[in-house]
């Protein structure tokens, strides 16, 4: 995609020609928010999967923030499409909302901020994964517990002590020891032939394919401790561009079922509804 197509701050332009400020403080400070969604559909029909339910928590982000979302929904919308529509090998469309050109220092109060919309290919992820739990700890009292902000460092330092375990996914406990979430990833587990998360409480995320599986299927919320993961018979994790993908081994703990009846019911479950409602 060497003559890929971005919308920046109202205008489609060339990717390599796409320029923000250096004093922009989604660079500076880390101040931005952002959504990944991937791109369903065939032809002039492509469309982001599940976009009213990004743009809601899109909002709620940039609410936590202190940012604003610089132009209405209906015209992110229309920039969105303009930017599928401009990049017919992309699988994922990334949407980004930054603090905005500023004085040095985390105050912005009365400056805009800048909206991107990326659209990328989607590498198929692998048929299972492997995870590695961290020794780091999520802070679910964190003013940006469950937010999903463009300071991304903890998440870039975790993937690494994962890929350097030959894992693909970091797994976090909370401070009280609880399961809580991967880096990019919600988690689901088999407890007693039942499926368990972890609540919002835990400090995970409130993932949008999270969302969607507690409407689809049978599943419980409940804190768990992190061990509870390694002992499960089956588990599986969630994201917008992974859907459910089943979890093969826990550091060096291999599953008994991966993937097992649950996870391939909750799979089965996801995917019609990908098939039938791009906008559920």
């Amino acid at each position: 995609m060497g003559d890929a197509q971005i919308w920046i701050d109202g205008a489609l332009v060339a990717a390599d020609a796409a320029s923000l400020s250096a004093n922009d403080h989604g660079i500076t400070v880390g101040n931005g928010v952002f959504e990944s969604m991937k791109v369903v559909g065939a032809g002039g029909d492509r469309v982001a999967f599940a976009l009213t339910r990004h743009l809601v928590r899109l909002h709620r982000s940039a609410a936590a923030m202190g940012l604003v979302v610089p132009c209405p929904d209906d015209e992110v919308r229309a920039a969105i499409a303009a930017v599928v529509d401009a990049n017919p090998g992309a699988g994922r469309v990334r949407l980004t909302v930054t603090g905005g050109s500023g004085p040095p220092g985390a105050d912005l109060r009365g400056h805009a901020g800048s909206l991107i919309i990326a659209a990328t290919p989607l590498t198929p992820w692998p048929p299972t994964t492997r995870v590695a739990t961290v020794p780091w700890r999520r802070n679910e009292h964190s003013p940006i517990a469950g937010v999903k902000t463009t300071s991304y460092a903890e998440n870039v330092i975790a993937l690494q002590y994962a890929h350097d375990h030959d894992a693909a996914e970091a797994i976090f406990a909370n401070t009280a020891g609880h399961l809580c979430e991967g880096a990019g990833s919600n988690v689901f587990v088999a407890v007693d032939g039942r499926l368990v998360t972890p609540p919002l409480s835990s400090g995970c995320l409130a993932g949008v394919t999270r969302e969607l599986l507690l409407e689809l299927i049978d599943v419980t919320e409940e804190d768990l401790p992190l061990e509870a993961l390694a002992a499960a018979d089956e588990a599986f994790v969630t994201s917008s561009t992974r859907d459910v993908h089943p979890v093969e081994r826990v550091d060096d703990v291999a599953l008994p079922r991966c993937p097992g009846p649950l996870t391939a019911a909750a799979a089965a479950a996801f995917a019609d509804l990908v098939a039938t409602s791009p906008d559920p």
